[in-house]
């Protein structure tokens, strides 16, 4: 089956998973798509089987809290930020329910974690207006950035380049060999709505454009190369300045948010156009919504965790 528009416009949840007792703030894929792990504001650590449809493991992090999972490379671990006691970001075996180490030097809430896709580094981006580059083999910063304001962070598919927006203004690119230079490249896209912020970044799985999501209604495409404008999706709702997740398919093709009105809402990016709002089982603003990096699926989240799978035989496909 090849994703096209009816077949995005057929997807439904399939699986409905009612055991958090508070809002999921985070949900990562691992790179196979074989697995899903979410966090949320109950404390708890998720990870799904997403071929079998059920939950794997459940993990409480009840003392320090738990915000912005990340599977590693190995996905029996992954990293995440705290939301009590501190803002020290905490590497995990899942297996092994136990920390494998810590890395202080964020003072304020961490806001933005992104594991690089090819190796063991990762970054960090904090409320304190820093970005920080981390090895999971060692304890130490390798590198620090201060910014003048708010950071988001994302790094390029191959992992060499890392995009860092600054200020809800700026777009700097930076090459993780040699990023203590400076950026190689600065945009500044067209003018932002005012009173909104930017909340994520994410390049395309291609990599010729950024998507960059605000706690406002509309979210913005450019190109990773010029930093033009490519597209403003809007027509979802965002009442209470949520930092409602927009992402991908695995194809570029669509770009799929969340919304406060419990839908998820899907354009093409090549020209911009809504193609549909799907209702699945959400009764709150879904904060978090990815596509499956290898499989026709989708999981979305508001304090109920949901996959998506088309509904469309074969021969129904355009």
């Amino acid at each position: 089956m090849r994703l096209v528009q009816s077949v995005v416009k057929s997807m439904k949840v399939a699986k409905k998973y009612t055991e958090n007792q508070d809002t999921i703030n985070n949900m990562n894929f691992s790179h196979d798509g074989m697995s899903l792990i979410t966090s949320s504001a109950d404390d708890q650590i998720i990870i799904y089987d997403c071929e079998k449809g059920t939950q794997k493991k459940t993990i409480n992090s009840k003392k320090y809290g738990v915000d912005l999972v990340q599977f590693c490379s190995h996905k029996g671990q992954a990293v995440h930020a705290s939301t009590k006691e501190n803002d020290i970001i905490r590497y995990i075996s899942l297996a092994e329910n136990k920390y494998i180490r810590y890395f202080a030097g964020h003072n304020k809430k961490v806001v933005t974690l992104c594991m690089n896709p090819s190796d063991d580094t990762f970054l960090s981006g904090s409320l304190d207006k820093t970005i920080r580059l981390w090895d999971l083999r060692s304890n130490n910063c390798q590198g620090l950035m201060n910014l003048s304001g708010r950071p988001v962070a994302a790094f390029d598919p191959e992992g060499l380049i890392f995009a860092a927006g600054v200020n809800s203004e700026h777009v700097k690119l930076y090459d993780l060999r040699s990023f203590d230079k400076g950026p190689f490249a600065s945009f500044k896209p067209d003018s932002r709505p005012k009173d909104c912020e930017w909340t994520g970044l994410k390049f395309s799985p291609d990599g010729k454009s950024i998507l960059i999501s605000t706690n406002g209604s509309e979210i913005k495409l450019i190109d990773s190369f010029q930093g033009n404008t490519l597209q403003t999706f809007s027509g979802y709702l965002n009442t209470k300045q949520l930092a409602l997740e927009a992402s991908f398919t695995p194809d570029s093709q669509f770009v799929i948010s969340g919304s406060t009105d419990g839908r998820i809402y899907v354009w093409n990016t090549e020209n911009g156009q809504s193609v549909c709002s799907l209702h699945g089982d959400h009764r709150q603003p879904v904060k978090c919504v990815q596509f499956s990096p290898r499989h026709m699926m989708m999981a979305s989240a508001c304090q109920i965790m949901c996959f998506w799978l088309p509904s469309l035989d074969e021969d129904e496909e355009d």
